[in-house]
């Protein structure tokens, strides 16, 4: 049983495609999503369909599989069993479980307002499609409600965007977020500038990017206020509320504050009362299980693993390393063979998107921005989409957002 339809849980079920073994996939949503490319469905770039697939499709050549669109709730690991709720007609919900001989919980993470949950409700994040196609209608309802506000300072706060968290997913929103304004929508409306919008990135560290060389961060830095973006570092938000946000003693006045900073692991650890890191991500072994229970693996995000004295870091390469390996114990087991040697995770490097024709690479000694490096990032990036549709899909849309400059999905969604 593999609870969780991600990067890591996808590639356990497709390493245990033909093996002589019943699988089941359990998921929340029926859908598998790329995350690295929501920022660009928040941005108006591309659609929803775009960047995710059915798990079902995704996995219906696989006869050995099944997938259940259900919520887990719980883990009985004593008589092997998972515990998991059905939605049912009329918002019902039907509790049931089913039993395991095998556990991969790839769960994931979700947003951490260090202990601020209150900033959840002026400060969305971003996940889920659900939360892409909102935060897409927050940041396009903005430039229409200012079209039409005749007060000058609350316009102001409505063409003000904050972005609180300056990593890869803060850095490449803040440059898509300008793209989108100071380019895309420049002739689009009569009674405002697109151009005067602010997108404002804060870093309580003393730099953006802290996952990345300083070199490459400071090329990035360079290259958002090139683009018009401000960026406000060594500056950790006190408050956030409908009015905007308070940094040290300044009120900074906005209508769309976006959360891109921090994230916690899923209540997994709680279902197997298993030990935790600081953060609340499962210690697994070196083959990924979970000490005392060889038959309960925990892989991606919500598991904790050491290599070379560093935690292992929370990013897709990982997942989808660990999901495979996981398939490689399991068919030992079965072959009655020696187990494999401890997982090693090969870090394959970090890449930021920075605005058009400009990214960052970095990879064991390598070092690659501008360009060369967008060309890199693009490849890769529709590399590793689901399914051959929604490489398609990609490569035709940001054709023709290249040549131009339109985005493709500039649509407001449900009521404000």
């Amino acid at each position: 049983m593999i609870v969780g339809g991600g990067f890591g849980g996808i590639e356990a079920a497709k390493a245990l495609r033909r093996l002589a073994v019943d699988v089941t996939v359990i998921d929340r949503n029926n859908h598998y999503v790329f995350q690295p490319l929501l920022y660009q469905v928040a941005t108006a770039d591309l659609a929803p369909g775009q960047i995710a697939a059915p798990i079902r499709q995704i996995l219906r050549r696989q006869r050995n599989t099944e997938v259940l669109m259900a919520e887990v709730v719980g883990v009985d690991l004593v008589t092997r069993r998972v515990h998991f709720d059905i939605e049912g007609a009329g918002a019902t919900i039907e509790h049931k479980e089913q039993s395991y001989d095998v556990l991969i919980l790839s769960t994931g993470v979700q947003q951490s307002y260090f202990g601020h949950d209150e900033f959840a409700r002026f400060a969305p994040a971003l996940k889920t499609l659900e939360d892409a196609t909102s935060v897409r209608s927050t940041i396009l309802r903005s430039f229409e409600l200012a079209e039409v506000e005749d007060d000058p300072e609350r316009r102001k706060a409505l063409l003000t965007f904050v972005l609180v968290g300056g990593g890869p997913t803060g850095v490449e929103m803040a440059g898509a977020l300008a793209d989108l304004a100071h380019v895309t929508m420049v002739k689009d409306f009569r009674h405002i500038d697109p151009t005067t919008a602010r997108v404002v990135l804060i870093e309580a560290g003393p730099r953006i990017l802290p996952t990345f060389a300083e070199s490459l961060a400071e090329r990035a830095h360079q290259q958002l206020v090139s683009m018009g973006v401000e960026i406000r570092t060594g500056a950790p938000v006190k408050l956030v509320d409908a009015e905007g946000v308070v940094i040290g003693d300044e009120r900074l006045r906005s209508a769309s504050v976006l959360w891109t900073a921090g994230v916690k692991p899923s209540p997994a650890a709680a279902w197997l009362g298993a030990p935790t890191d600081r953060p609340g991500r499962v210690l697994v072994q070196g083959d990924l299980t979970v000490a005392g229970h060889p038959n309960v693996f925990v892989i991606g995000d919500v598991a904790s693993l050491e290599q070379d004295g560093k935690a292992l870091p929370g990013v897709a390469q990982v997942a989808m390393q660990q999901g495979r390996y996981v398939g490689k114990v399991i068919a030992r087991r079965l072959a009655g063979a020696a187990a494999p040697k401890p997982f090693r995770y090969f870090d394959k490097g970090n890449m930021a998107v920075v605005g058009r024709n400009f990214a960052l690479l970095e990879a064991q000694k390598l070092r690659l921005s501008g360009f060369p490096a967008w060309l890199a990032w693009a490849f890769i990036h529709i590399n590793y989409l689901a399914q051959f549709n929604n490489k398609l899909l990609v490569m035709a849309q940001w054709a023709w957002t290249y040549v131009t400059r339109q985005r493709g999905s500039r649509l407001i969604l449900g009521r404000h």
